[in-house]
């Protein structure tokens, strides 16, 4: 079956109206009736398909007294639905809870991740994500504490049965992130991980030289309905990458990766010996 067209806006759009129509308490019918549509208006406006003015938006938002940061929220995204790839300015660091990958990873079925640096974020234990988020130059320390919270609520997904493929440099288990009991601990906990039907942890090994994920670190994500996309994490940015073509440049990226990566039993064997 065709997957049907859609963006990471639209669903982000679609998303928040269905919250905010929620959060009144109120059947949609009755939303509806209020601002004087009939529900397959509002049905159409939540699912994408439009048959509403960005003034009859407002209307709608301010009848379901949406707070003002997630009106204008949606407000910005009504008009930028249809766009592919999209490029989010944070300010000086990401945010605690980073709305739209939390969103994308809840629905994917599937996360293949290329990590170089470090161990993915659903897969650290809290004492590795401290080490992580206390040495960052532009998180404010009162945050710290929440981020770590944040982090490990992330990973609930993990509990649904997300199916993961974690590639994962050499280089990363060997950095001792947080001390050498943290990082023992880390591995350990990969380990657990791995024993897991849904995760597959890969070690790309450090004799590889020149490989084919040079560029960095990124996250693949693939749904049922829709098409997959890219994440890309900066300082204080993220970006999205939705056009079949870029993306699939990043799936070359994971076919090469699964070529010259361990195996998943050669993987945990090698975390085993690093442990001994």
């Amino acid at each position: 079956m065709p997957k049907r067209f859609s963006t990471a806006r639209g669903r982000e759009f679609g998303d928040g109206l269905r919250a905010a129509i929620a959060a009144t308490g109120m059947t949609s019918r009755a939303v509806a009736e209020l601002v004087g549509w009939n529900e397959a208006k509002l049905s159409d406006l939540v699912n994408g398909k439009g048959g509403a003015t960005e003034l009859e938006l407002a209307l709608l938002l301010g009848t379901c007294r949406t707070p003002p940061k997630e009106r204008d929220h949606l407000l910005s995204l009504f008009n930028e639905a249809n766009l592919k790839g999209w490029w989010q300015e944070h300010g000086a660091c990401t945010p605690i809870r980073p709305r739209t990958l939390i969103e994308h990873e809840r629905t994917a079925k599937k996360l293949i991740s290329w990590q170089v640096s470090l161990v993915h974020g659903l897969i650290q234990l809290p004492e590795y994500a401290r080490a992580v988020i206390a040495a960052g130059a532009n998180v404010p320390e009162d945050e710290i504490e929440e981020r770590v919270h944040a982090r490990t609520e992330r990973q609930m997904v993990l509990r649904k049965g997300l199916k993961c493929v974690f590639y994962i440099h050499e280089s990363v288990l060997l950095s001792p992130i947080g001390g050498h009991e943290a990082m023992e601990a880390q591995l350990e906990h990969l380990l657990k991980m791995a024993a897991r039907s849904y995760i597959e942890i890969r070690v790309v090994p450090l004799s590889t030289g020149a490989h084919a994920g040079l560029a960095g670190a990124f996250d693949m994500l693939t749904f049922d309905k829709y098409e997959p996309v890219v994440f890309l994490e900066s300082e204080n940015s993220s970006l999205i990458i939705e056009t079949p073509y870029a993306v699939k440049s990043y799936e070359r990226v994971v076919e090469a990766l699964d070529e010259i990566a361990l195996d998943a039993e050669q993987s945990k064997e090698l975390i085993k010996q690093l442990l001994t």
